[in-house]
């Protein structure tokens, strides 16, 4: 696939061409929760719900682990798209080659660290005994992949920055895909239960990654033999970088603690209900990846306007990501209601778990018009790795969330942790889109002229 963002130098001026950049980022980043709700539908098939709890909670896990150096990707793209806007060929590499060794010294420790992160997380989690024995099981196997989907993020993010979305997409289907096939094979064929969807996961990640690794060597050999150790230790990049990352790094904290307390006090409520939320989480990550794909092509957008100095870019990639923001929210909102139910079918057979969520649904219709916007200016923020905004409007959304729960769960049980999970995304978009203008003002104000 040749899909790739138009040449540096000629502009994007219209719908069609945002769209172009914008649809591969969005089919590579919805393959990633589809992924999840697979794994979901396929353990869902085994008629025991602490199946379907037990590779939820390790799931969160995992997330826990991979969103902490989230940043990875994120970063990376921003640092990518200005480099590539200013026409820094060595910057370029550089902005790869550093967070691939944070990627591998960080999944080495996660190996080394592995039985205190599982002890820990179990405990914190709680559950019952069925429950956390499947999750343990998924664990002890998966653990193994963590330096690859580690890297995984900082490849996919690098050409999501020099705007190869093609190749990113690429990577990402081709690692998801061979993640599905073995997970029908293990789980469903071979009968491996928990077991088996952890194996699928950890085979597709290692070769995919090594793959990609291996191509993007080979094809930029030359680039990556022009840089230096000094200049891969140049403290002012290494500072910027890492002041960039420490506050995508609190961003990414505060939307663990909110996940890991849903998904803790959903199993408090019993394995039904933790499988009801389990499976509209994963709806929502549907959606919020859906989201994603506008917000990385915004993010490139911001990028290069950043290292060419154009607000014409910068203004065009907020008005886009506006309109097809609300857009999606729309079609997702739509979606839900006509065949929520039928949606559900697919996620498990087991009726006490499909009549919860069937009552949960509600809240996938509100959630896309509360988070979209919120979303799409990460990517906005992203772009232009000015992170401290991002961070404190998280912050902020973040105690909206716990003083929500703390008043309504009481009362609604587990609507009250819905009500307080599509509040913290509404307060997300509110608290960031209070900086917008300040970031506008970065840039050199000239006339524009905006096609859309």
């Amino acid at each position: 696939m040749n899909t790739t963002l138009p040449n540096k130098n000629s502009k994007i001026t219209n719908n069609s061409m945002y769209l172009k950049l914008a649809v591969p980022l969005i089919i590579s980043g919805v393959s990633t929760p589809i992924l999840g709700a697979v794994d979901t539908a396929v353990v869902g098939r085994m008629t025991d719900p602490s199946y379907i709890g037990g590779v939820a909670i390790g799931t969160v896990i995992f997330n826990t682990m991979y969103w902490l150096l989230g940043f990875l990707r994120v970063s990376t793209s921003g640092f990518t798209a200005q480099a590539e806007g200013a026409n820094n060929e060595k910057e370029i590499v550089l902005s790869l080659l550093r967070p691939m060794i944070i990627s591998i010294l960080c999944g080495l420790l996660f190996i080394l660290f592995q039985k205190p992160i599982l002890n820990i997380s179990l405990t914190l989690m709680g559950g019952s005994d069925a429950v956390l024995s499947s999750a343990e099981t998924y664990f002890s196997i998966r653990i193994w992949g963590a330096p690859f989907i580690l890297l995984s993020y900082t490849i996919i993010g690098w050409l999501i920055g020099l705007g190869k979305v093609g190749l990113s997409l690429t990577t990402q289907i081709a690692m998801n895909l061979l993640n599905i096939v073995l997970d029908i094979l293990f789980v469903l064929v071979f009968n491996m239960g928990v077991a088996g969807i952890a194996y699928a996961t950890v085979l597709s990640e290692i070769s995919v990654i090594l793959t990609a690794i291996i191509f993007v060597f080979f094809h930029h050999r030359a680039r990556i033999k022009a840089i230096s150790f000094h200049l891969l230790l140049n403290r002012r990049s290494l500072v910027h970088m890492f002041q960039v990352n420490r506050d995508l790094f609190l961003r990414t904290i505060c939307l663990l603690i909110m996940t890991f307390t849903f998904t803790s006090i959903s199993a408090s409520m019993g394995e039904s209900i933790l499988a009801a939320n389990a499976i509209m989480l994963q709806i929502q990550y549907i959606m919020a990846y859906f989201f994603g794909g506008f917000a990385n092509a915004s993010s490139i957008l911001v990028g290069r306007a950043i290292g060419k100095k154009h607000i014409d870019t910068y203004k065009l990639a907020l008005t886009y990501s506006a309109k097809w923001g609300l857009f999606s929210a729309f079609l997702m909102s739509l979606t839900i209601f006509l065949f929520g139910n039928h949606i559900l079918g697919f996620f498990t057979t087991i009726e006490e778990v499909q009549a919860i969520a069937s009552q949960l649904l509600i809240w996938m219709i509100i959630f896309p018009f509360t988070g979209f916007w919120g979303l799409q200016l990460e990517g906005i923020f992203s772009g232009a790795t000015e992170a401290t905004a991002i961070r404190n409007s998280i912050l902020l959304a973040l105690l909206v969330f716990f003083i929500t729960m703390a008043i309504f769960i009481p009362s609604y049980s587990y609507h009250g942790v819905w009500l307080a999970f599509v509040l913290f995304s509404l307060s997300r978009s509110f608290f960031l889109s209070l900086s917008i203008k300040k970031l506008t003002n970065t840039f050199p104000q000239k006339t524009s002229t905006l096609v859309n």
